[in-house]
């Protein structure tokens, strides 16, 4: 299939998801906000694709929102419009969601997704690369928090998710100033996990990582994310709970007898894929 604003390319159980509108500095036009969860769910749904590759291509990762969705006369988020105040009111907010959406499809999939990060990621680039399970940077990258800086609020998942990645205190910095963070600086304070020199020696380790994952049992993977976005948003006692509950029904010892069986004979483990996820009824 053809996509407007991505590239989508496929390495054995990982997939590369590639920003593919340079040019444009990858600005999240209105196709963007509905390609993406499509080709999120679309990986998830064959139960064959291990990991996600994040990436992006010229100078910047991102640049955010593209403007032409705020002025777009069709567009739900487009200030003015017409209709009832109260009708039109619920209709944006509905148009929140659906974005928020657009990247909580990230953390909805069943494997990891790794963010290959470089020069400006910049508003809703914050947003995106902030619902991905790890990220990874250029050492000419940067993120801002744009939208205190047109004067809005951020509203499609930094503020939500940032403070859970950073320090507090640094978070609500660069959320009221809106100043840039470079790569060593995001780094530092666990932002992203390792700074590289160029994008493409980035590109081959985080890919190397990707495969790493994809070698594992994909069903102990899954529930490790499962358990890591619960525990984020849950007491220690309801983690404890809920993993009890999950091993209760995920936990079957196939797995882990390959994984014996494999070191004991010499050779890497081969486990099966996911089933796919199931049609609509």
């Amino acid at each position: 299939m053809t996509w407007r604003c991505f590239e989508v390319e496929r390495d054995g159980a990982v997939a590369h998801v590639r920003l593919s509108r340079p040019d444009e500095l990858n600005t999240m036009v209105r196709e963007f906000w509905n390609e993406l969860p499509q080709i999120v769910r679309g990986l998830d749904a064959t139960g064959d694709v291990r990991a996600i590759v994040l990436s992006s291509t010229g100078r910047h990762f991102c640049a955010g929102m593209d403007l032409a969705v705020f002025s777009d006369g069709d567009s739900a988020i487009a200030a003015g419009g017409g209709g009832e105040i109260g009708r039109l009111r619920a209709r944006i907010r509905q148009s929140a969601l659906m974005l928020q959406e657009s990247f909580t499809a990230f953390e909805r999939a069943r494997m990891p997704v790794l963010a290959a990060i470089q020069g400006g990621c910049i508003g809703g680039g914050v947003d995106m690369v902030c619902a991905a399970d790890m990220r990874y940077a250029t050492a000419d990258a940067f993120f801002v928090i744009q939208e205190i800086n047109i004067g809005m609020t951020a509203d499609v998942g930094t503020l939500q998710r940032l403070p859970r990645l950073i320090p507090d205190g640094v978070a609500r910095e660069l959320a009221y100033t809106g100043r840039r963070m470079g790569a060593a600086e995001a780094k530092d304070v666990g932002l992203v996990n390792r700074v590289y020199e160029t994008h493409d020696e980035m590109l081959r380790e985080v890919t190397e990582l990707a495969h790493e994952i994809a070698s594992k049992s994909p069903l102990a993977i899954w529930g490790s994310k499962e358990m890591l976005l619960y525990s984020r948003d849950h007491s220690v006692a309801d983690g404890l709970d809920r993993i009890a509950t999950w091993q209760t029904g995920m936990f079957q010892p196939a797995d882990m007898l390959e994984s014996f069986t494999a070191r004991a004979e010499g050779r890497d483990p081969v486990f099966p894929d996911l089933l796919a996820n199931p049609e609509e009824f």
